[in-house]
C-alpha cells in the first residue's frame, strides 16, 4: 500500500515528465471565449474532447447538461460513486476564458499557444481556469492510479463554460440537480493565492452589488454663459450625491451598508496574514478606506464603495453647455453580515435625507457574500495537509476580496467550501501575457494529490469533523 508521500512523489514525477504541460497545451490551444458569441461552438467541443474523456478514463459517468439560461454555454456533470459509507466530494471548474486580446500580447507570445519562458507558461486560460482544473484532474488521476482504479471517496464534478460571463444558468442548474449534486464537502480552485510563495486556502468571497445613480434635469443642454448660475447642473448635483455616500477618504457614510464590527476571531485570523505588495502592484494610499483598519482588514473583512464610471455631457468633445443629465455606476463590495438585500432601500433613504430626492437609484446586479467558518475542524484538517505537502505554512483567508460563484455551492447546495488557488496576483488574468508559474503548478499538484489521498485515507474522520456518520 502506498503512502501519501509516495503518491505525492508520483505526482511530482508526472509533472517532471511534462505530462501536465502537454494536457494544458492542448486546452490552451482551444479558443473557448464565452465573451465572443461567434466563437461559442468551441465551448461544447472543449467538454466533449478534453473534459469528458479525462474524467471517463477515471471511471466517471459524464453527462452534458443544457443551460436553461444561455443555451450555447453548456454544463457537464461527472459522477463516480464508490460506496455509501464514504464521503462525497464536489469539485468545480470552468473551461471558458475571456477574449484572447492577441494584439496586446508581447512579441513572441500568443493567447492560443502555450509558451514556456523560465518559470512561466504563457497562454490564455493558463491561470484562469484551464491551468487550475488541469492540476486538479491530474491530482485525481494520481490517486486513482495509486489505489488501483479507486479514489477512496465518492466524487462529483460540475463543470461550466460561462463563468467569464457571470455564470448564466449555474444557480438554476444547482437547484434543478440539487439531489445529484448533494455532497459532504466542496473543494475547487480558482482565483489567485495571496502571493506566489504562499499556498493559500480561502473559504468564500466578498459579494458585490452594482447600482446606477442618475439625474435627469432637463431634455437638452443649455449654454453655460447664458444659463450658468441659473440652471442646476446635474453633474455637480450627482457628484455631491456620491460624496454623501462615500467621503473623500473612501469611507462609507451609509451606516446600514457597513458590515458588523470585526469579531475578535476574525481580527486574529487577519492579523496573521502579511500585507506584502508584489512586483507590479500599485502603491496603496495609506489613508484611504475605513479608519482604524489595517490594509488586510479593509480588503478581507470590510466593505468598500467604489465609483466605476461617471458620465455627464460628452467627455471626448466637451462643449460650453450645462449637461441635461448625469449618471454614475457604483459598486458595493461586501462581506458576510451585510444587509445587502436592502441596499437599494438604504441608498434611497440616505439620499433623501441629504436632499437628493431627484437622484434615481437602480440596482443592476448582485452576488452573495460567502464565508465558511474559519474555526471549523475541517479547515484545520485541510491546512495541515497543505503544509505537509508543501513544507510551507499556508495562508488562510476568510474570503477573497473579489467575487466567485461560490454562493451557489455555499447557499443553494449548503456545502462547506474550500478553495485552493493555483495562480498568483501578477498572473495577467483577464489581460495580456496571462501565465501560470510552473513552480506553483508543481506545488499545487502535490497539494491537491495529498488532499485527495488523505480524503480517501481518512474519510470516516472527515465525516466526523462535519458532524456526520458514515453511511448516513
Amino acid at each position: 500500500m502506498m503512502t501519501g508521500q509516495q503518491v505525492a512523489d508520483q505526482a511530482q514525477a508526472f509533472f517532471d515528465r511534462g505530462e501536465l504541460r502537454q494536457a494544458l497545451a492542448r486546452r490552451v490551444a482551444m479558443a473557448t471565449e464565452s465573451q465572443n458569441p461567434q466563437g461559442r461552438e468551441s465551448l461544447l467541443r472543449y467538454l466533449q474532447t478534453e473534459i469528458a474523456p479525462a474524467l471517463s478514463a477515471m471511471g466517471f459517468t459524464c453527462e452534458l447538461l443544457g443551460n436553461p439560461v444561455q443555451a450555447d454555454c453548456p454544463f457537464l456533470l461527472a459522477e463516480r460513486q464508490e460506496g455509501d459509507g464514504l464521503p462525497t466530494l464536489l469539485c468545480y471548474g470552468h473551461g471558458d476564458v475571456v477574449f484572447g486580446q492577441a494584439e496586446h500580447w508581447r512579441e513572441g507570445l500568443q493567447p492560443w499557444a502555450l509558451l514556456e519562458e523560465g518559470d512561466r507558461w504563457y497562454g490564455r486560460g493558463s491561470a484562469d481556469n484551464k491551468g487550475q482544473h488541469t492540476i486538479n484532474f491530474a491530482a485525481l488521476q494520481q490517486v486513482y492510479q495509486a489505489r488501483g482504479g479507486r479514489l477512496g471517496f465518492n466524487c462529483k464534478i460540475l463543470f461550466e463554460m460561462g463563468e467569464e460571463i457571470s455564470s448564466p444558468g449555474l444557480a438554476e442548474i444547482c437547484r434543478q440537480y440539487q439531489q445529484r449534486l448533494a455532497a459532504d464537502i466542496f473543494i475547487a480552485s480558482d482565483g489567485p493565492r495571496l502571493s506566489a510563495e504562499r499556498p493559500t486556502l480561502f473559504l468564500g468571497s466578498r459579494g458585490s452589488i452594482n447600482f446606477r445613480l442618475s439625474l435627469q434635469a432637463r431634455q437638452q443642454a443649455y449654454h453655460s454663459g447664458n444659463w450658468g448660475g441659473l440652471l442646476s447642473n446635474p453633474a455637480i448635483q450627482l457628484a455631491n450625491a456620491v460624496a454623501c455616500l462615500v467621503n473623500e477618504q473612501g469611507q462609507i457614510q451609509v451606516n446600514a451598508l457597513k458590515p458588523p464590527a470585526l469579531s475578535a476571531g476574525l481580527k486574529a485570523l487577519l492579523s496573521d496574514i502579511p500585507f506584502e505588495p508584489q512586483p507590479g502592484d500599485p502603491p496603496i494610499d495609506p489613508h484611504w478606506g475605513e479608519a482604524g483598519l489595517s490594509p488586510v482588514e479593509r480588503v478581507y473583512g470590510w466593505n468598500s464603495l467604489e465609483v466605476l464610471s461617471f458620465l455627464a455631457g460628452d467627455p471626448a468633445k466637451p462643449v460650453n453647455a450645462i449637461p441635461p443629465c448625469a449618471t454614475a455606476v457604483c459598486q458595493l463590495r461586501f462581506v458576510v453580515g451585510t444587509d445587502w438585500q436592502a441596499c437599494g432601500q438604504y441608498l434611497r433613504r440616505h439620499l433623501d435625507s441629504h436632499g437628493f430626492e431627484q437622484v434615481e437609484v437602480e440596482v443592476l446586479s448582485s452576488s452573495l457574500a460567502t464565508r465558511f467558518d474559519p474555526e471549523s475542524p475541517l479547515v484545520a484538517w485541510a491546512l495541515q495537509i497543505m503544509q505537509q505537502a508543501s513544507g510551507k505554512k499556508p495562508v488562510l483567508l476568510p474570503n477573497i476580496g473579489g467575487s466567485l460563484p461560490n454562493e451557489v455551492f455555499a447557499d443553494i447546495l449548503q456545502l462547506p467550501t474550500l478553495w485552493v488557488p493555483h495562480s498568483y496576483p501578477a498572473c495577467g488574468q483577464h489581460g495580456a501575457n496571462e501565465h501560470m508559474l510552473k513552480s506553483i503548478a508543481r506545488e499545487g499538484l502535490q497539494i491537491m494529490t495529498r488532499l485527495y489521498w488523505e480524503l480517501g485515507e481518512s474519510g470516516e474522520h472527515v465525516l466526523q469533523l462535519l458532524g456526520k456518520e458514515a453511511g448516513k
